[in-house]
């Protein structure tokens, strides 16, 4: 038995209806795209609530962590290192910073270069909901089977070459 359409299929449906003339299968993937990645965020979110963060503040002291000790970047390589623009940044850095999660730094060689460096209090936080997060998308591959998942891998990777994603 097949299963019922879902939402991406009736939206198909009713433009085939109403406009017959185009052709909405690139919605398939698209819309199905867009609707993944919402569902997505809010699984995530989930996980990152439960250590007293939002998706920014994870982003912000993940990029952080993974630098390397002493786990600072120059604000600037900060927001290149994240996917927040540079004034949602500063807001951010300001917010990690009451919470003592992160510090700014003068600069070594330039007293007027923000640094942003992980206090031990947020090295404590990200590795924490780090390792939560990593649990959670292994689940959520899981839901689809690892051979599934490497295949989609590679087509996604391919996409947002052909698209200019670096």
């Amino acid at each position: 038995m097949d299963a019922a359409p879902d939402r991406v299929a009736r939206i198909q449906a009713e433009w085939r209806r109403e406009r017959p003339d185009l052709d909405p299968s690139p919605q398939g993937v698209i819309g199905r795209l867009h609707r993944l990645a919402g569902l997505l965020t809010e699984e995530l979110a989930v996980v990152y609530s439960r250590y007293g963060l939002t998706e920014a503040d994870f982003d912000v002291l993940a990029a952080l962590r993974r630098s390397g000790a002493p786990y600072a970047r120059a604000a600037g390589d900060l927001a290149d290192h994240t996917m927040i623009t540079s004034g949602g940044l500063t807001k951010r850095v300001d917010r990690l910073v009451e919470r003592g999660l992160v510090e700014r730094r003068a600069g070594s060689t330039d007293a007027r270069q923000r640094i942003i460096a992980l206090t031990p209090a947020g090295v404590e936080a990200i590795d924490a909901a780090f390792t939560a997060h990593m649990a959670n998308e292994h689940r959520l591959i899981d839901a689809i089977g690892r051979a599934d998942a490497a295949r989609l891998e590679l087509l996604l990777e391919r996409w947002l070459r052909v698209l200019g994603d670096d």
